[in-house]
């Protein structure tokens, strides 16, 4: 047996909050903010765009729905905040695809609840 890491099984992994909690939760829930309908897009984009290595897919809570619609974009650790399917096209193109984050999208550390 080798001690050889073996590469990943996808180049980008892309991590969309789904999370519902219920109506008039003061920290509200990505899916109550469009997340469901955004990351379907996103699935499909990624599809119509030849993204065989990279994996769109629903995640539970990323605790900052109160920010939301949230993702992730790993390896590289990147957080967005999304809201509109030209947001999605722009993370795909730019991030995805392009390897430059989307800065104007980006959440920082310190951005929702104190951890």
């Amino acid at each position: 047996m080798t001690d050889a890491v073996p590469p990943p099984y996808y180049r980008c992994h892309v991590f969309c909050c789904v999370n519902e909690r219920p109506p008039g939760h003061p920290r509200g829930s990505c899916s109550r903010r469009g997340s469901v309908r955004l990351r379907n897009y996103m699935k499909t984009r990624a599809k119509e765009l030849g993204l065989r290595d990279v994996r769109i897919n629903a995640s539970g809570c990323l605790d900052r729905c109160e920010l939301g619609p949230m993702m992730v974009v790993y390896p590289a650790g990147i957080w967005y905040r999304y809201e509109t399917f030209a947001d999605v096209d722009e993370i795909l193109k730019s991030h995805v695809m392009g390897g430059e984050p989307v800065k104007r999208l980006m959440l920082r550390p310190e951005d929702g609840p104190e951890r």
